[in-house]
């Protein structure tokens, strides 16, 4: 046994809890190795993509955008235990993205049926009067591109392999496909209709005082021990580099061309020790029949 086996193995173990639960074994099996027809190739665009260390990086970057529209934030706020209980939240939102990924027809299908019946309970208004429905066509197209976008971006700064261009436009399309399930209006299916998209959600987008909460909570108030901050620092400030220039001044965080370099060059290190770490328990790179993805 190597030396670093252990700690490799210590390094993924406390990961995978985090993201995937206390079951994280059982439930990527059960994602995996389900036999059964599939909506993607594992080694296809989405499954690059979604299955990179960087999507820890993209997914926070997703959170702090996300944050911006005023009916979606309300809608978090006022229906999710985000922060007294985040790392459920960020369970769910891990094994849906990765089942309606990697898992089979069936179980992408009921993972989807399973959020819309929540969505249908998220209901209410903003404090300025604006309603919001987490079935709304509009507010889940947000919440869609807002997502595509960053996992796509944060893959391109930091995944193993980047995506060419037909890539890029393939991972859009393929998303479109989960989007489309789960009810969003129009949902893009090229790379030029996704920058799109975001483009014309801009004049919706300001940063409340909820978003200002969110940021504070993810950057500065993480539910985590000491020793595990450092590397979660990481991971948050490459989120952070990667917002546009006007997002952060929403959600009142300056930007600092300098130290954006240094919060690259960090999230390039601890997404290579995350791939290291994950590696050997890789489903899709281990699995029986299933070539390496390098």
């Amino acid at each position: 046994m190597s030396p670093l086996s252990q700690p490799r193995a210590a390094v993924a173990r406390a990961l995978l809890t985090r993201v995937a639960g206390p079951e994280a074994d059982a439930t990527r099996a059960r994602i995996h190795h389900t036999p059964g027809p599939r909506r993607f190739d594992p080694r296809s665009p989405i499954g690059r993509v979604h299955g990179d260390a960087s999507m820890f990086v993209g997914g926070v970057r997703a959170l702090l955008l996300q944050s911006l529209h005023p009916q979606v934030m309300t809608a978090v706020a006022d229906h999710s235990r985000y922060r007294a209980d985040p790392w459920g939240r960020l369970q769910n939102t891990a094994t849906f993205v990765a089942t309606t990924t990697f898992g089979t027809d069936e179980a992408a299908a009921r993972a989807v049926a399973i959020v819309q019946a929540v969505h249908r309970r998220v209901v209410g208004t903003t404090p300025d009067g604006l309603p919001y429905d987490a079935s709304d066509p509009h507010q889940l197209a947000w919440v869609h591109v807002s997502e595509a976008e960053s996992f796509l971006l944060a893959h391109q700064r930091f995944g193993r392999r980047p995506l060419d261009r037909a890539g890029c436009d393939e991972y859009v399309a393929q998303t479109a496909v989960v989007a489309r399930a789960l009810g969003a209006q129009d949902p893009p299916v090229t790379l030029a209709q996704l920058r799109a998209q975001l483009a014309a959600f801009r004049p919706e987008l300001r940063g409340t005082e909820a978003a200002r909460g969110v940021a504070q909570f993810l950057l500065h108030d993480p539910p985590l021990p000491w020793p595990a901050r450092p590397a979660y620092g990481l991971i948050t400030s490459a989120g952070l580099a990667l917002l546009p220039p006007w997002a952060r001044l929403e959600l009142g965080l300056r930007a600092h061309p300098a130290l954006d370099r240094a919060r690259v060059l960090g999230g390039r290190s601890v997404t290579a020790t995350i791939r290291w770490a994950l590696d050997p328990v890789d489903p899709v790179r281990t699995g029986p029949g299933v070539a390496s993805r390098d």
